[in-house]
């Protein structure tokens, strides 16, 4: 009896560690994607979002950088592409809401249930919006307010692409001082270096901004309190507490842990010490920020240990982009061909897509299907490159001379036989001159693909853009242009096979 009292306390204990340790390593099941607009604090910000989340989750959370700005980032989460983001409150009222008013966090969650989202965790730190100036400047003119700048119309404005057309951007301001400047736009990370050159005269910040101490620039003072508050919260999709229930919980943890003096420390060691978003983000959660250790040279930084996935997910995105434009254009170049009218058309279509800025025709393919990412980027790619294949092909077609197809209809071919036995042999040569055409504009424009997310060198560059690091750049630029280079050498050796068959 002692002996079975003792083998049922055993089994019971066993029982229990097991029940224990399985709730003590349960993790929840679905996939967390986190966005980031193209700015040094948002990146930081959705980093520390995913490595606070990470623990709690079976797979590692999805962090989607630099997807660009509010309108971008925003139709990514409506649509599903993301569960969540860091988002500023005067954002989500002016921008996002339409409110003319600032609204109370209770007045944004009545307003943004119908639309499946939900705003959630204050991290603790306001990050306005603010106009600045070099501080010798605003000195020697006595500018020390927005509304001193009424009385030197001759100062040159650059302000941040975004800042100009938002709703509580420029022409707020403008309409509420009565300032009589047009403003030039630029981005934001190239700003500052403009203004300390001389080349503008006054620009927008972000109040948490790193180099405004660092570069001694004078912040006017919005003395008709026209800007609200922007303190930095958590936009989500509300099945994600539901969805991901440890998740969110560990996410709750991080409402009011960062302040204005963190979130400045951590900008400036991303903006000017060049050290990593995700490591930054490490540290903060660790406990606090680790002596400054500046990146490496700028070959570190062409070979980083992200060389081979960003070089792997460019040539995805130009091969299968330059693949269906040759799959899809090829035919219809032939079908069009004998009919002059439909030619010019159809022809004339294809050169006018590309006129679209690129940017453009991704936001719009974003809003049409719904998705950011790898699916609209090479949707927009294969409509670049159509243009080039399709009119080479038509123009091979041409130039077969009149006899050629006689003397392949006197040896009693039939039109298919004669198109696929004469016409398009003596047409190839040109038609792999405009899929080699094709092929280099997609290298170049492919680069665009990151500010949606989809990857590739251009994620360097966007980086690169936001940080205003000009090595960052060169280590995204430069890929780019081997691989261009690279494929002029194949294509090269493909037209010298194409001419030893044809002899």
């Amino acid at each position: 009896m002692p002996a079975l009292r003792r083998l049922l306390t055993l089994a019971c204990c066993a029982l229990w560690l097991a029940t224990a340790g399985h709730g003590a390593h349960a993790a929840d099941e679905g996939a967390l994607r986190v966005g980031s607009k193209r700015f040094t604090e948002s990146y930081i910000l959705a980093e520390i979002l995913a490595q606070t989340a990470a623990p709690q989750l079976r797979s590692p959370p999805t962090v989607r950088q630099g997807l660009g700005n509010t309108a971008i980032v925003y139709e990514a989460l409506r649509s599903g592409a993301i569960d969540l983001y860091a988002e500023y409150t005067g954002t989500i009222s002016a921008e996002i809401l339409r409110s003319p008013a600032p609204l109370t966090r209770e007045a944004m969650q009545q307003q943004l249930a119908p639309l499946g989202l939900g705003v959630a965790i204050p991290l603790g730190f306001n990050d306005g919006y603010a106009f600045a100036m070099r501080s010798s400047e605003a000195e020697r003119l006595g500018i020390r307010r927005l509304s001193d700048l009424v009385r030197h119309p001759e100062l040159k404005l650059g302000l941040s692409n975004e800042f100009i057309g938002r709703a509580d951007g420029w022409r707020g301001v403008a309409q509420r001082y009565g300032l009589p400047h047009t403003p030039t736009g630029l981005d934001h990370g190239l700003a500052y270096d403009a203004v300390t050159a001389g080349q503008i005269d006054v620009i927008d910040i972000y109040t948490t901004d790193a180099k405004i101490d660092h570069l001694g620039l004078a912040v006017l003072e919005d003395d008709r309190a026209y800007f609200p508050r922007y303190d930095a919260v958590v936009l989500y999709r509300l099945d994600v507490p539901q969805r991901l229930p440890q998740a969110w919980a560990a996410l709750q943890r991080l409402e009011g842990r960062i302040d204005e003096r963190a979130m400045i420390a951590m900008n400036a060691r991303a903006e000017l010490q060049g050290q990593a978003f995700d490591r930054i983000a490490r540290d903060f959660l660790a406990g606090g920020a680790v002596a400054a250790d500046h990146a490496g040279g700028f070959m570190a930084r062409l070979l980083g240990p992200d060389l081979p996935r960003l070089a792997r997910e460019h040539l995805m995105l130009v091969a299968v982009s330059v693949g269906l434009a040759t799959l899809l254009g090829v035919p219809v170049a032939i079908w069009v061909f004998p009919h002059l009218r439909l030619r010019a058309i159809v022809l004339g279509a294809a050169g006018l897509l590309q006129t679209v800025p690129s940017l453009a025709l991704l936001a719009v393919l974003i809003s049409a299907i719904g998705a950011i990412g790898t699916l609209p980027a090479l949707i927009a790619l294969t409509l670049y490159s159509l243009l080039p294949i399709m009119r080479n092909a038509v123009t091979g077609l041409a130039d077969v001379s009149d006899g050629l197809k006689q003397a392949g209809t006197a040896l009693g071919m039939t039109p298919g036989q004669n198109l696929r036995l004469v016409q398009l042999p003596l047409a190839l040569p040109t038609l792999v001159a405009g899929v080699r055409t094709a092929t280099t504009i997609a290298i170049g424009t492919a680069t665009i693909a990151a500010f949606i997310g989809a990857g590739g060198f251009g994620e360097r560059i966007v980086t690169g853009l936001a940080l205003n690091d000009k090595q960052l750049l060169l280590a995204g630029a430069v890929p780019a242009a081997a691989l261009a280079l690279l494929s002029e050498a194949v294509f090269e050796l493909l037209e010298w096979l194409l001419r030893r068959w044809r002899r």
